[in-house]
């Protein structure tokens, strides 16, 4: 007699909702968290605008009073730490070229967000999760390393948009292949735990740059490492999703897996009759005219998209304003690194006792509530009033990047229970581009912020405020299954909205 289960129940039933097997697959995917992180956030280091002195150290020229190199003429001053420190330094982008860099990161963002749609679709139809993520490793090391001979900063920015397509993929498939191998009660935990290594990527940068802070080249030599290292060490190991094969009618090779993971928990192999129900009608091809083809899953993905472009912005905007605080640039992003460890931590922990929305808004509410007050403690003022606004405003911004930096990574968890598999990958891969989009305009009003860090904290507030009503309009997804297919969801979600209703007029 014929055994027909979803992957759902086979993982619930014979597996084990989390096992040590889905832990080695989850820990080995997620380490390509690292260096996704390192090469996002790399331009907090490579582009910053450095210290400035006076040749002779004469009492005529005062950085401090005189505060701009624009006022100073060429040849009577230098950077400290010589020209190779940074492309500022190198290119000269400061006065009537100052905008020009903040190009680069812009151009970092918008490839992420083309790149994003590229991959998502690859990884749900052609290539599969697993190969979408070893073509986007290797061409984020060829990419990094080719962005350290640049000559200029137009190639240096063609370069940057160069490697923030390819590594897009990265991302999107770490947080697929990782939720798709567990039960529905450990998925955000899962997500949650993916972004630690994002974090300890965000927390190695000070690290690798401070070594290399005479050249800006040397830290995307040392980058460049990583994805190919990883590629060819450990890749090899992580198993494809179960789910997308099965999608793809491949059977046999997702019961392999299944099996393999049952081995490894210490289960019994699968029954011999067991075969995966697959109620899919349409395969993962059709990804794109399906999600926008139903009208209740479009208006799902556009308000998603929406929140994610306020989320993105208010992330990656406050992680690259910090050189706009009145702080060691080293030690502020060390900061930041680590308030993100408690913000993953936590994100973890009220996941799986608190609704998704609920958590997603709130965090947003927490981090443009700091943003506001950052701007009132962005006043100048002189002496010891000084150093206590310095102090009060990293504290603040810190607790705002925290509340960003969980808002971000509860998103993502959010977007996955969204959608069903054929088209959870293509789901993610848009709220990645918004996120993208966000973060793309983000660079451009941080050096807006050397001029005026009172604009930059109140448009990252009233951005973050507005993600978290946004996302009020999401239905909620706690403990409900991952679909197969549209078509199943839209009738369970309808199914369990009649349940429900028949409850509450019975308790009336």
């Amino acid at each position: 007699m014929k055994l027909e289960l979803t992957v759902d129940e086979v993982i619930e039933e014979y597996i084990g909702s989390f096992g040590f097997s889905q832990l080695i697959h989850v820990f080995l995917v997620s380490l390509a968290w690292v260096f996704d992180s390192q090469n996002t956030l790399v331009t907090i280091f490579s582009d910053a605008q450095p210290s400035w002195t006076c040749n002779g150290g004469g009492s005529w020229c005062d950085p401090g009073s005189t505060g701009s190199v624009c006022q100073v003429e060429p040849g009577y001053w230098e950077w400290v730490g010589g020209n190779g420190s940074s492309t500022i330094a190198e290119w000269g982008l400061v006065c009537d070229r100052k905008f020009r860099a903040g190009v680069p990161a812009s151009l970092f963002f918008i490839g992420s967000l083309l790149g994003s749609a590229a991959y998502g679709y690859l990884a749900d139809s052609y290539l599969g999760r697993k190969k979408a993520m070893l073509l986007a490793c290797l061409l984020t090391s060829i990419t990094s390393f080719l962005t350290s001979l640049s000559p200029n900063v137009w190639i240096y920015a063609l370069l940057r948009f160069s490697n923030g397509f390819v590594r897009s993929g990265i991302g999107i498939c770490c947080l697929v292949l990782s939720t798709e191998v567990v039960g529905r009660k450990w998925r955000g935990q899962v997500g949650q735990y993916g972004f630690f290594f994002f974090t300890a990527g965000f927390l190695s940068l000070p690290l690798i740059a401070y070594p290399n802070r005479k050249s800006w080249r040397n830290i995307y030599k040392f980058l460049s490492l990583l994805p190919f290292l990883y590629s060819i060490l450990i890749l090899p190991f992580v198993s494809e999703s179960p789910r997308w094969l099965i999608i793809r009618g491949r059977n046999k090779e997702a019961l392999q897996i299944l099996n393999n993971l049952a081995r490894l928990n210490g289960k019994k192999a699968l029954p011999q009759n067991l075969t995966i129900s697959n109620s899919s009608s349409e395969g993962p091809v059709s990804a794109k005219k399906s999600l926008w083809g139903a009208r209740w899953a479009a208006k799902r993905i556009l308000t998603v998209m929406i929140a994610g472009f306020g989320v993105g912005f208010v992330y990656y905007g406050i992680q690259l304003n910090v050189e706009n605080l009145s702080f060691n640039l080293y030690f502020t992003v060390g900061l930041n690194a680590l308030m993100e460890i408690p913000a993953v931590f936590m994100g973890g922990v009220l996941l799986s006792f608190m609704d998704r929305r609920l958590l997603t808004s709130a965090s947003a509410y927490i981090a443009g509530t700091s943003c506001i007050l950052c701007v009132f403690l962005s006043r100048k003022s002189t002496g010891k009033e000084t150093a206590k606004n310095s102090w009060a405003q990293l504290t603040i911004e810190a607790i705002g990047f925290m509340g960003a930096s969980t808002a971000f990574d509860v998103l993502y968890i959010y977007c996955v229970e969204l959608f069903p598999t054929n088209v959870r990958n293509f789901a993610v891969s848009l709220l990645r581009q918004a996120l993208m989009l966000g973060a793309s305009i983000a660079p451009l009003l941080v050096v807006l912020g050397r001029l005026s860090p009172y604009l930059s904290f109140l448009v990252f507030g009233v951005l973050a405020i507005f993600s978290g009503l946004v996302t009020m309009w999401l239905p909620e997804t706690r403990n409900s299954p991952l679909y197969e297919t549209l078509e199943q969801q839209e009738e369970e979600e309808k199914l369990t909205a009649s349940s429900d209703s028949e409850i509450e007029l019975g308790k009336h």
